[in-house]
């Protein structure tokens, strides 16, 4: 399993709508609306890379409300 957090900025006045649209998503285990530069964060689950590319592909880039996304792939830091 691999996590991963996606921050989304959306275009001004659509945060509700996108948040709506994404809160569906059953690959996305958390979302968040916050403040500052970012609008929502996710925090996504998928199987493997591949599973995280298709869910950009078939949500993320069909929502024209988005107008960028910066994904951060956890990592364990187990010493």
């Amino acid at each position: 399993m691999m996590e991963a957090f996606v921050l989304v900025v959306v275009k001004p006045g659509n945060e509700e709508k996108v948040y709506n649209i994404l809160a569906g998503e059953e690959r996305i285990k958390e979302i968040y609306r916050v403040y500052g530069e970012y609008d929502i964060i996710l925090r996504v689950e998928v199987e493997n890379i591949h599973e995280l590319d298709r869910f950009h592909d078939e949500v993320l880039r069909k929502i024209r409300e988005i107008e960028m996304t910066e994904t951060l792939i956890a990592s364990s830091y187990r010493g």
